[in-house]
């Protein structure tokens, strides 16, 4: 599959508020985050496309934010919406897994990125390329499907976790720091049940 092909197609063609995953409000997502050590500031959104997570972090004072998604109409949405407060942000449209890193941090924030990689290989990149981006004592805050969530999201197949199958994804450079579970509202009033794990760099 080519990934931006797809989510290209699909930001180009339907409004945020028509998307499964749209939150008016990043609630828990910026829960976890801004209850973590902030370290030097350094925070990346991967997934981040037209989320306005960015804005909220922005108000609550992070200076340093990258927002990486893998479809430029994506960002191009949330750049539009944040007017010149976009200038105060770093963009970046790629694939997290086609570098070896999108650069240092000290927070990763990931909602529903990692649960469209169903490959083994793809899976194992991932954690590779976290476990190099993010500094020592930094943090890893990621929501994936539950296990009793969506078995597909935007026509294509997910992997769906509980605390312990993240874990077990994620062992060896980070370790489990809380998790909980979340019950995301769709735009037309669908639950969606996702786990949402916190897990510190070794």
């Amino acid at each position: 599959m080519d990934r931006q092909a797809h989510w290209q197609r699909v930001y180009t063609t339907k409004k945020p508020a028509e998307l499964s995953w749209y939150q008016l409000e990043p609630e828990i997502s910026l829960r976890l985050l801004t209850a973590l050590p902030r370290g030097e500031g350094r925070i990346i959104d991967v997934g981040g496309g037209e989320s306005r997570l960015v804005d909220r972090l922005l108000q609550a004072g992070y200076t340093e934010i990258t927002v990486l998604d893998v479809s430029p109409a994506a960002l191009e949405q949330s750049r539009r919406r944040l007017g010149a407060q976009a200038f105060q942000v770093r963009w970046l449209a790629a694939d997290i897994l086609a570098s070896e890193s999108p650069g240092q941090f000290d927070l990763w924030h990931d909602r529903a990125v990692f649960h469209f990689l169903t490959d083994p290989a793809e899976q194992a990149r991932y954690t590779a390329i976290a476990a190099q981006s993010i500094v020592p004592g930094g943090y890893l805050v990621i929501g994936t499907f539950a296990l009793d969530g969506p078995e597909k999201c935007s026509g294509l197949n997910v992997c769906r976790y509980d605390a312990a199958g993240l874990a077990a994804r994620f062992a060896g450079d980070f370790t489990p720091v809380s998790d909980c579970r979340h019950l995301h509202t769709t735009p037309w009033g669908k639950p969606q049940p996702f786990t949402f794990c916190v897990f510190r760099r070794a």
